[in-house]
């Protein structure tokens, strides 16, 4: 059986951020950015509530009918320098304004994986694709990847994200994605893998 898939729009945003707050809870980078259950717990929302906003401006998110899981996605153009050079880029320090000011972890998060970003080439970007704790391993994070990676092949366009976690590194890795460059550690933190997918021909 299929996994109905829709394209969410800003009456979705409450349900979107309960949902990847819920997500992301245990993930290695946010514990990085927001050290401490406790704190993660109060604050990791807002932060979840920025991309989303974020990306329902500018880009797309689609979710399952049943508000499971959803995929955060941005057309990136070849032209955009700003995805790899972030001191001409004031998003990081507003969404940092915005969600927290006092940690400068939820700046520099943006910054260092802004400056890894690739350049040059137009390409579609997984910013995020989360899954609440109690559907994880169902199948659902592919099934919502798959849709735009059909789509990828047929218009030529590669896709580019940062695997969060050595788990969905490998899910990465068993769609075609492979690394775009060495791990990003984050200092005194957990590592990111910034992965690369060229577009399959039929």
């Amino acid at each position: 059986m299929g996994v109905a898939i829709r394209t969410a729009g800003e009456e979705d945003r409450e349900l979107l951020v309960r949902l990847l707050d819920e997500a992301f809870q245990d993930d290695p980078v946010s514990g990085w950015v927001f050290p401490g259950a406790e704190y993660r717990r109060a604050t990791h929302h807002r932060l979840m509530g920025a991309f989303t906003d974020i990306v329902l401006a500018g880009g797309r998110i689609d979710v399952t009918e049943d508000g499971s899981a959803c995929a955060l996605w941005m057309s990136v153009p070849a032209d955009d320098h700003g995805a790899g050079d972030p001191a001409d880029d004031e998003g990081p320090a507003r969404v940092r304004r915005a969600v927290d000011p006092e940690n400068e972890r939820v700046e520099m998060i943006s910054r260092l994986t802004a400056g890894v970003h690739p350049t040059g080439r137009a390409h579609e970007y997984l910013w995020m694709i989360g899954v609440v704790p109690g559907r994880q391993g169902e199948g659902l994070g592919t099934a919502l990847i798959d849709s735009v990676l059909e789509r990828c092949d047929r218009e030529g366009l590669p896709v580019y994200l940062e695997a969060s976690s050595a788990r969905s590194r490998l899910l990465y890795e068993r769609l075609g994605f492979l690394p775009a460059r060495e791990p990003l550690r984050l200092p005194d933190g957990p590592r990111m893998w910034p992965m690369w997918r060229e577009p399959r021909t039929p």
